[in-house]
C-alpha cells in the first residue's frame, strides 16, 4: 500500500515492479490485493498498461483497515476478538485477565487507526532525506 501511495502519480503500477521494489514474492502480493481490492482500497487497471491504484486517496486510507482486511481482527487473545463474542469459553463471565487483554486490544486498534497511509508516506519521505544527508555527508 506504501508503494501505491509512493507512486501514485505515475498511474496503474504492476505488481512485479511493487514485489522488486520491496523484495517481495509477486505471487504473495497476487494473495493480497484480491482482499485489498475487495474492501474498496484498491483498484485494478486491465490492459497492457494496467496495474493497480489506490482506490482512496492516502490520508483517506486507516493502517488498522488495512492490517484488519489483510489479517483479521486485532485481537491479541481469542477472547477479545470482537467476533467470538461474549462466550469464547467458560470462564468469560469471571476471567480476572480478559480485561486487561480487552484495553491492550482497544489500544493497539487506537494507535493503528489513528495512522493515516499518508502518515506513512511522510516517514518514508523523511528517511529518504535522512539517507540522502548521510550519504551527502560522507562523500
Amino acid at each position: 500500500m506504501v508503494d501505491l501511495a509512493q507512486h501514485l502519480t505515475e498511474g496503474p503500477v504492476s505488481l512485479k515492479s511493487v514485489a522488486d521494489r520491496q523484495k517481495l514474492s509477486e505471487r504473495y502480493l497476487e494473495q493480497l490485493v484480491p482482499d485489498l481490492r475487495k474492501a474498496g482500497m484498491v483498484k485494478s487497471i486491465r490492459g497492457s498498461q494496467g496495474g493497480y491504484l489506490l482506490a482512496k486517496k492516502p490520508e483517506d486510507i486507516l493502517i488498522g483497515d488495512v492490517i484488519r482486511i489483510l489479517e483479521g481482527p486485532i485481537a491479541p487473545v481469542e477472547c477479545t476478538d470482537q467476533k467470538s463474542g461474549e462466550d469464547c469459553c467458560e470462564k468469560t463471565n469471571f476471567c480476572v485477565t480478559r480485561e486487561v487483554w480487552v484495553k491492550v486490544r482497544d489500544s493497539i486498534n487506537d494507535v493503528v487507526d489513528s495512522i493515516t497511509l499518508a502518515d506513512l508516506l511522510e516517514g518514508v519521505e523523511k528517511e529518504e532525506v535522512e539517507r540522502l544527508n548521510i550519504f551527502d555527508e560522507k562523500a
